[in-house]
């Protein structure tokens, strides 16, 4: 059996979503572990096949202790090479821990249902991507340089990065029906923000664009767990 990915979340009710399930069907346990509640962190990954750190409806720029431990612990797969992904909130925090910022857009815009994404020609050599995505975020971020730019996107242009097996990511392709239903409801008061799809339009579009955002992510896991390439030298945010 395959040494068990490392799961961070950042409610008392959250779930690893699809990503979890698909990990499941790959033979991979799940070791869960909620930092704001007061869960550690690993000092090593050598227990580990690799970790993942999902999203929530705080800022990688809040003040609070949890939010600066999971920032500092990044470091640890960034050191060793193991196969890191941040998903919203954790694409943020990875990019705090290489130099970068994270702020909201200057126009006030959000990014909440499906938008249109458009890979690079970096990130065309490593998969067929989807031409929407499930977003909920109203910050993005900048590239720090020593990352490839993998997917842009029209209100917040970065939103897929790499660096050697550590990805970023600023869309939910771990996102089920359920969980949309779910987090169109609980948060609703969101739906009003500029930026922001309602709930029919969230709801229409999944039909339309999930199966080819199944299938990305499917490839996208099996790259991410038997990862080619190796990390380099961070040199700083470029902006």
């Amino acid at each position: 059996m395959p040494a068990p990915i490392l799961i961070v979340l950042h409610q008392e009710h959250s779930t690893p979503g699809r990503i979890g399930l698909l990990l499941q069907e790959r033979g991979y346990r799940l070791d869960i572990r909620r930092p704001r509640f007061g869960d550690p962190l690993p000092a090593t990954m050598r227990n580990h096949a690799g970790a993942v750190i999902f999203g929530g409806p705080m800022s990688a720029n809040d003040p609070d202790d949890y939010i600066k431990r999971e920032i500092d612990w990044i470091s640890v797969p960034l050191k060793e090479n193991a196969p890191f992904l941040g998903v919203c909130l954790g694409a943020q925090m990875l990019v705090k821990q290489l130099g970068g910022s994270v702020k909201p857009h200057a126009a006030g815009l959000s990014e909440i249902g499906y938008w249109p994404i458009r890979p690079t020609a970096a990130g065309s050599a490593l998969f067929d991507w989807p031409s929407h995505v499930y977003h909920w975020h109203v910050e993005g971020f900048d590239r720090p340089g020593c990352c490839e730019l993998l997917a842009e996107g029209d209100v917040f242009e970065n939103q897929a990065i790499r660096r050697g097996p550590a990805y970023g990511i600023q869309f939910h392709p771990e996102v089920t029906h359920a969980m949309l239903c779910r987090w169109t409801v609980v948060a609703a008061d969101k739906l009003g923000v500029p930026g922001a799809q309602d709930r029919v339009t969230q709801i229409s579009a999944r039909f339309q664009h999930d199966s080819s955002v199944r299938r990305w992510l499917d490839g996208f896991l099996d790259r991410w767990l038997h990862p080619a390439a190796t990390a380099g030298a961070c040199t700083g945010p470029t902006g």
